[in-house]
């Protein structure tokens, strides 16, 4: 088991350059919120563009579409039934987030479907929430491009065929075999795990707690993850999905020192802050990071 220490931090997230601009940080687009989930595809927006990714574009349902800028106005989005749309923001961007709020039913395994075979070697993409438990439920083969995972206990069982009680180290060493080479898995629990398929050791958060039981925590994660894949490139994507991992927790952790539940939103609402906190290695506390 590898640790998380400030020196991963700081070597994750680094100053921006005084040239760069917003193509620098990342094409994303995020797929999900089919109704009655619409918020989830908000919150995991929200934490990407917090996070720092310089074009965010959300595909959901249109009726989602006014409650998602009123929140969040630096977004871009479409309907997810425009497929012309669809198609063109597939080829555009570098990370792809598929899954928070997608309903498991037909039109989403339709959508499950078309990315996986629309989606080329050099783009990234983060399989969440209802995207998991249709490809659980289909076996669809694995695309060839990269990939993150990104599964709670219920839905790393439907995936994986390890029952929840026997979610251990050596089941999920043993089952990565399976996956294509590469591939990251966020394995969320009371002690999250990040896996990359072809190594034997992983990272293990020392962070989080109950606090963090509450709906669209695990989309605040995706969006996160998402954020960080599309930029910190003098890093390696594993690097990076566990830098924000971890982040996330250490957030929740210090905000739950003054609130019994922390929610998503407070989360992401922190990561500017914070990240600003660690880039400049200015901590006033080594403890404190709000």
């Amino acid at each position: 088991m590898k640790v998380i220490d400030q020196a991963l931090l700081e070597k994750v997230i680094i100053e921006r350059s005084r040239t760069s601009h917003k193509g620098d940080y990342g094409r994303l687009l995020l797929l999900g919120g089919t109704y009655p989930y619409g918020g989830a595809i908000i919150m995991a927006a929200l934490a990407a563009v917090k996070s720092g990714a310089g074009l965010v574009t959300v595909g959901t349902d249109r009726e989602n579409i006014p409650a998602l800028h009123s929140h969040l106005p630096e977004s871009m989005a479409f309907s997810l039934q425009d497929q012309q749309l669809l198609k063109e923001q597939l080829e555009k961007a570098e990370v792809v987030l598929l899954g928070p709020g997608l309903r498991d039913d037909a039109f989403g395994e339709n959508l499950v479907k078309q990315v996986f075979l629309n989606l080329s070697q050099n783009q990234i993409l983060i399989v969440d929430g209802g995207a998991l438990t249709i490809l659980a439920r289909t076996s669809l083969s694995f695309p060839s491009n990269q990939l993150i995972l990104t599964p709670h206990q219920k839905e790393w069982e439907k995936l994986s065929g390890i029952a929840i009680e026997k979610q251990n180290e050596d089941a999920t060493t043993s089952t990565l075999t399976s996956f294509p080479q590469g591939t990251i898995l966020v394995e969320k629990g009371p002690a999250t795990r990040i896996w990359q398929a072809g190594q034997s050791d992983y990272y293990q958060l020392q962070v989080g707690g109950p606090y963090q039981a509450t709906g669209g925590m695990g989309d605040t994660l995706a969006g996160m993850i998402a954020g960080f894949a599309g930029q910190f490139r003098q890093t390696s994507l594993y690097e990076r999905v566990t830098v924000a991992t971890h982040l996330h927790s250490a957030i929740a952790q210090e905000l739950a020192q003054e609130h019994y539940v922390v929610l998503p939103t407070e989360i992401s609402n922190c990561l500017p802050k914070v990240m600003k906190i660690i880039c400049q290695k200015e901590r006033v506390s080594k403890d404190k990071l709000v």
